[in-house]
């Protein structure tokens, strides 16, 4: 079994003063490997970065159009989201079109990441709801789908019709039977696949075509709510936003906790998945922000592409004292 590959590493002064590793896979449109750094066919739980898999049975069972669902919340359904107002305003009118409120969610509670939502519930003596929380979209997308299969509110079991459902289309779209899940921070489960599959999973999103068949025009669907609303997918700052924004052609991006960073790029009918063996995010990030740059999606001079893929260690005078840069094999 190969080693994790060096991804990226920390300088300070001359000296590399640590080193993250993990795993990178670049599929092409037949789901065969392009590029690969470590082991391919290292099991990984993709975290939050399956979201828009996760999604696909909101579309293909009908219940997105049979609810209206507009491009918004079908972003927000692929979100990791800040629980800032744009995020927490639309999900609430989600759920209120459903006729439920926030105790119907099963995400759990979560201080909001965005400043000023967090300080606005501080000066309030608020605390955090629900809808607060990083995978509410997801959530509101499940209980639509559960509302539309007519099924029990209890649908982050793993038996319950809607995860029955997100674990059939997940195997299907990474190509691999499933070995086992594990119980994401949201509740919800979250199904095992090798970094290849998951990296096939996404290349078919990038090669889906609209109205070729339900699954194809729901992958296309999904990836193209992501463009065109990064600020919902994430967040203003964060990296998924800041570079689906900076790259030159479109590009579908989704973290996931734990190290975990996927892309969809339909212009080269392509997919990349990695995972940071330590799960370190700041070096997911600079990884993904390196293989934009190496495929020539991402200017490396662009201000996003010095953000994430080599921004600056600066200490508490404000000096530059060392950088976060990929490893020589992203350079």
């Amino acid at each position: 079994m190969p080693y994790p590959a060096p991804l990226a590493e920390i300088r300070r002064g001359p000296l590399v003063e640590s080193r993250h590793a993990g795993h990178a896979v670049i599929c092409d449109a037949a789901g065969e490997i392009v590029e690969a750094w470590g082991d391919p066919a290292a099991q990984v739980l993709p975290r939050s970065s399956a979201k828009m898999i996760q999604a696909l049975p909101l579309i293909e069972s009908g219940a997105a159009d049979a609810h209206g669902l507009c491009a918004e919340r079908l972003a927000l359904a692929c979100a990791s989201h800040d629980g800032a107002a744009i995020h927490t305003t639309r999900v609430r009118a989600w759920l209120d079109d459903l006729g439920l409120a926030d105790d119907d969610l099963r995400c759990g509670p979560q201080i909001p990441d965005d400043d000023a939502a967090r300080h606005a519930l501080i000066r309030a003596h608020e605390t955090p709801c629900q809808v607060h929380n990083n995978c509410s979209g997801k959530h509101a997308g499940f209980l639509t789908l559960a509302r539309h299969l007519g099924a029990g509110p209890d649908y982050v079991d793993p038996d319950h019709p809607v995860q029955r459902a997100a674990r059939a289309a997940f195997e299907e779209v990474t190509g691999e039977p499933s070995p086992g899940f594990g119980i994401d921070g949201c509740s919800a489960p979250n199904f095992i696949t090798t970094l290849h599959g998951l990296a096939r999973a996404m290349a078919s999103f990038a090669c889906a075509r609209e109205g070729a068949d339900a699954r194809q025009a729901a992958q296309h669907r999904l990836w193209q709510v992501m463009v065109a609303h990064p600020e919902l997918v994430a967040g203003e700052g964060r990296a998924c936003t800041e570079l689906m924004r900076a790259a030159q052609e479109p590009v579908a991006l989704k973290t996931g906790a734990e190290g975990v960073y996927v892309a969809i790029l339909p212009t080269r009918r392509m997919g990349i998945a990695l995972k940071v063996a330590d799960g370190a995010t700041r070096a997911a990030e600079c990884t993904i922000a390196a293989l934009l740059v190496r495929l020539g999606l991402l200017d490396a001079a662009h201000p996003a592409a010095r953000r994430f893929r080599d921004p600056p260690i600066t200490n508490r005078r404000g000096l530059e004292v060392g950088s976060i840069r990929p490893a020589a094999d992203f350079l």
